[in-house]
């Protein structure tokens, strides 16, 4: 496994390995790996690279420390309240942030190291899979100030659930996560992220065109618009 720079925050750690599997790492474990930005438009500009490389036959995605993702960075949103230069980076980032992950051409195998709270809750929908580990539960308390995703929810647990979760704070733990079909496989302490590398490996073994091709009728069959991610 390779790290690759390439001039981004060390926010973002990136390697890649000889099989064609794509490593990111949020790291910023100090703020539970806030998405800031700048974090998200790192991410944004890495997957969107992957997409246009054969090479690159599945990524893996995964945080630093305790928390897989705690959301969207919150001093941003305070920031933006007072300068209108923030607030259109912000939302121009969170655009670009969404539409990159639904609708890349790459298969995303999501490992959650710890919790996925509100943005990182949405950042884990986005993916293909999501491999968890004791530990991880899910919970949305974005909801009391913002508009949580929907539809990427939706496709995985079903519309009744979909809507409890994005209008209500309710947690859900991991045994829930994993009956319902928001988690596809429970690994052993500490081990989510070897056993998504072991399926993301299985990927790229697998022809790259057949798989680019079956994730191409994933996204058509979400109906995603290249548009604002409002009304996802």
């Amino acid at each position: 496994m390779q790290e690759i720079s390439n001039g981004l925050p060390a926010e973002l750690l990136v390697e890649a390995g000889d099989d064609g599997v794509l490593v990111l790492r949020l790291n910023r474990p100090d703020v539970r790996n806030a998405l800031s930005i700048a974090l998200r438009d790192s991410l944004s500009a890495t997957v969107e690279r992957a997409c246009e490389h054969r090479d690159t036959k599945a990524i893996v995605i995964t945080g630093v420390g305790s928390t897989f993702s705690a959301g969207f960075d919150l001093s941003e949103f305070q920031a933006a309240a007072d300068d209108a230069d923030v607030h259109t980076r912000l939302w121009a980032s969170s655009d670009r942030f969404h539409h990159t992950f639904l609708r890349c051409a790459v298969p995303i195998v999501c490992a959650l190291n710890g919790p996925a709270i509100a943005g990182g809750f949405d950042l884990a929908t986005m993916c293909d899979m999501r491999i968890a580990q004791p530990g991880v539960f899910f919970r949305r308390p974005e909801v009391d100030f913002g508009v949580p995703l929907f539809g990427p929810l939706r496709e995985l647990v079903g519309g009744a659930l979909a809507r409890e979760l994005c209008l209500t704070v309710r947690k859900v733990e991991l045994d829930e996560a994993l009956r319902v079909g928001l988690v596809n496989e429970v690994a052993g302490d500490g081990e989510a992220f070897d056993r998504a590398m072991a399926i993301a490996s299985m990927i790229a073994r697998r022809p790259v065109e057949l798989v680019r091709r079956t994730k191409a009728k994933i996204v058509g069959m979400s109906g995603i618009a290249a548009s604002s991610t409002l009304a996802i």
